[in-house]
């Protein structure tokens, strides 16, 4: 007696205009995983997080997060490139800050879901 896999359809029967407005919906995320690739490391989300308390320069985060200076520009150059973060020069000091609050909204999200009782 075999049992039987409720993951497997016993038929699958859409139209043409269901399949082409379903695949058109998932191109609409096309692209954010890249966000949630960079948001799966934990050091970058701590800086994402840090830099949500207030703008901090390199020295700062490497300190708080017990990192080497190359280590910290690494993962800031990473979160510049999507636009997570920005920086502002005064003088020779260099301090950054969220480009703005979308992804501390997701952080967020993701904290209240963590904190869920199951």
């Amino acid at each position: 007696m075999s049992a039987k896999n409720h993951d497997i359809c016993d038929s699958f029967c859409p139209s043409e205009a269901n399949v082409a407005d379903l695949r058109d919906k998932a191109l609409e995320v096309a692209g954010l995983s890249e966000i949630f690739k960079v948001l799966g490391d934990e050091t970058r989300t701590k800086i994402i997080y840090l830099l949500a308390q207030r703008p901090l320069c390199v020295c700062d985060l490497a300190t708080i997060l017990e990192m080497t200076l190359p280590a910290v520009s690494h993962h800031l150059r990473l979160l510049k490139a999507l636009r997570l973060v920005k920086y502002t020069r005064e003088g020779k000091m260099v301090y950054y800050e969220l480009d703005d609050n979308h992804i501390l909204n997701l952080i967020r999200e993701a904290q209240e879901h963590f904190a869920e009782e199951r």
